[in-house]
């Protein structure tokens, strides 16, 4: 016989819960473009309102509001927010919360994450910060980023929302091929981001993680524009190929020179970097095809290029190669780039520069800036240092090593 204390009903849910229950059930059958409306809706289950979700542009220079479907206030006048000049740009450049006193309560502004990756920053006004408050905010925040990433998968709107200029077809292949630009776990972080955002063609970069050890790769293939592009989407096509097939570095290496020269012939090429790094001893074991070495950072000190041999670019034959292995420390990290970054020129002939490269990263671990935000400004930095216009695409990948745990 069943106990009466076995029939009591389950406890009421907390708004929180509610909150969550309510835009989770929704998000199973929710239109793309009804994102924004959703998140309100829920918002207001914990007494938020005037909620606007923000994505982050492809540039990374703007939060670029969604609008709402059939709300009164036209969506032109919805303001784009400046990342560097914003209190919404505050918070998404340090991943923390910010507020403002408004009328009625306080403005949060709370990050956006899928993941470590950064998707932009959800407004709302609120009677009081408190922790709980906070906290309701960030599990909302939470599953925002879920929703932008999942849903985006079935229509355009939240895609175009994040462009500020038509993108190239090179560059729309570029980027749809791309793994998400960031992870961060207990023993390590992945980050990586692509100049010029929007022409972006020849240079590529990917990664996996696969028990303990991370697969890491980054290209630059030759030329401009659309067969750039087509090379480079061959060769990440052929290094992710031999990569789940189980081949060591030297194997994939020749796989994939095997299948650019076959398909575009000895004349074109492609440069790059292939990796392990095994998160439990921290050894990185890598290679380099006519590539920058990449830069040791330690203690918020860059102690130099990590030294390899550098063997020919990957199309032009079955040339000798050789794995070099590095013996990381915690919290080391190595910053990857293409030629494009250092060699990148000013309108007076000055080139960017590895010292440019290396005080500017120095600078960022000095002030414990994120590795995401830190290749953001560096990326700025290299489009600055040729007037917003670049000539060769440029491209940043960090791997740092937390440790063993």
């Amino acid at each position: 016989m069943r106990r009466v204390s076995d029939l009591r009903t389950p406890d009421a849910e907390s708004p929180g819960e509610a909150m969550l229950a309510a835009l989770l059930t929704r998000s199973h059958s929710l239109h793309p473009d009804d994102v924004p409306n959703a998140v309100a809706d829920a918002a207001a289950m914990i007494g938020a309102s005037d909620v606007i979700v923000y994505m982050i542009d492809y540039d990374q220079h703007l939060l670029v509001p969604l609008p709402r479907r059939g709300e009164d206030r036209d969506p032109d006048a919805l303001e784009a927010l400046d990342v560097d000049a914003t209190i919404g740009g505050r918070a998404y450049r340090s991943v923390e919360v910010h507020d403002t006193a408004v009328d009625g309560g306080r403005r949060l502004w709370v990050p956006v994450l899928d993941g470590a990756e950064r998707m932009g920053v959800l407004a709302l006004t609120v009677e009081e910060r408190t922790p709980l408050c906070e906290r309701r905010c960030r599990l909302l925040a939470s599953l925002v980023g879920e929703l932008l990433v999942t849903k985006a998968a079935y229509g355009d709107t939240l895609e175009l929302a994040k462009r500020r200029q038509p993108m190239e077809l090179a560059a729309e292949l570029r980027w749809s091929v791309l793994p998400p630009l960031t992870f961060s776990g207990d023993r390590v972080e992945i980050t990586g981001i692509l100049q010029p955002a929007y022409q972006i063609a020849g240079d590529s970069f990917d990664y996996a993680l696969n028990g303990d050890l991370v697969h890491f790769a980054v290209i630059d293939a030759m030329g401009h524009g659309l067969e750039a592009s087509r090379i480079a989407n061959l060769a990440m096509g052929s290094y992710r190929h031999s990569r789940r097939l189980g081949l060591d570095l030297l194997g994939t290496l020749r796989a994939m020179d095997l299948v650019i020269a076959d398909e575009f012939g000895s004349e074109k090429f492609v440069t790059g970097q292939l990796g392990t790094l095994d998160m439990t001893t921290g050894e990185l074991h890598w290679l380099t095809a006519g590539h920058p070495r990449p830069l040791l950072l330690r203690n918020a000190h860059v102690i130099g290029q990590l030294s390899a041999e550098i063997c020919l670019p990957i199309g032009l034959g079955d040339v000798p190669a050789e794995v070099s292995v590095t013996q990381l420390e915690p919290d080391d990290g190595v910053l990857f780039f293409t030629d494009g970054v250092v060699e990148a020129r000013a309108p007076d002939g000055d080139l960017f520069g590895l010292h440019r490269l290396t005080d500017l990263l120095e600078r960022a671990a000095s002030a414990s800036v994120p590795a995401p935000e830190t290749l953001r400004r560096l990326s700025h930095a290299v489009l600055e240092h040729e007037s917003g216009s670049l000539r060769d695409d440029a491209t940043l990948l960090f791997l740092r090593w937390r440790g063993p745990h």
